[in-house]
């Protein structure tokens, strides 16, 4: 299992801290790719920090949101977002390239990504869109118990899938995450290191009820967006590391 981490969200002269401390704890990192976050001088020194700690980089669209960060969604055509990720999936490899490196896999963000696990059109737009893409690409989205729909749909684009779970989020116990205005959304340090040994030890997720839940993990989403943060990948990087030995 890898660790993945949302990344070069920075722009302009609003920035988040934390990215060096980071990258070298993390295995892939999501870059942004300019709709939601990100700029191309900080795009290009997430990438540069990518390259120099070896991390695998995928490319991490959203709606054209700055001002809401990509929290909103947004009522796009199929062919506005079909195109709007070839356009954000090509800064990125674009800029990565440069840098002599390439991307191999997309995860959308926010609230294209809970329009992605919600809605079956929006879904097979996102996959066709990255099957068509001119890279061999790979698409990130959440486990969960409706794992062989989602791959059974990708099957359709030969588009392999990355399934990830989540470090830091509370679940229901249909799989999804717990909106964040609601109790048990967020786990403290202490609940994401049980999350953690729960899914190495056992293969599954607890949900906020206590049901244990069974789906493919292949990746685990964490944040890194302050000191804290930083503290509590380290913890989860260091238990991982007692796993794989």
């Amino acid at each position: 299992m890898k660790l993945n981490c949302d990344l070069g969200e920075s722009f302009g002269s609003w920035t988040i801290e934390g990215e060096t401390e980071v990258m070298p704890l993390i295995d892939q990192a999501n870059v942004a790719c300019g709709f939601h976050a990100g700029d191309p001088v900080v795009m290009a020194k997430t990438l540069g920090l990518a390259k120099l700690n070896q991390v695998e980089v995928g490319a991490h669209p959203g709606y054209p949101d700055l001002n809401g960060f990509g929290r909103r969604s947004m009522a796009l055509s199929e062919n506005e977002l079909y195109q709007s990720l070839h356009y954000q999936i090509s800064a990125v490899a674009g800029m990565a390239s440069v840098q002599g490196m390439t991307i191999s896999y997309v995860k959308p963000h926010g609230a294209l990504y809970n329009d992605m696990m919600k809605n079956d059109d929006i879904r097979t737009t996102i996959m066709k869109a990255i099957a068509d893409y001119p890279l061999p690409l790979a698409l990130m989205l959440q486990a969960n118990e409706s794992h062989s729909q989602y791959a059974e749909q990708a099957r359709k684009f030969d588009l392999p899938l990355l399934f990830e779970a989540f470090a830091d989020r509370g679940y229901t116990e249909t799989g999804t995450l717990v909106p964040r205005s609601q109790a048990g959304a967020m786990l403290n340090g202490a609940e994401m290191l049980e999350r953690v040994k729960a899914l190495c030890e056992q293969g599954v997720v607890y949900a906020v009820s206590g049901k244990a839940l069974s789906f493919p993990v292949d990746s685990l989403c964490v944040h890194g967006d302050n000191a804290e943060s930083v503290a509590h990948i380290k913890e989860i990087k260091n238990l991982m590391s007692h796993y794989e030995n």
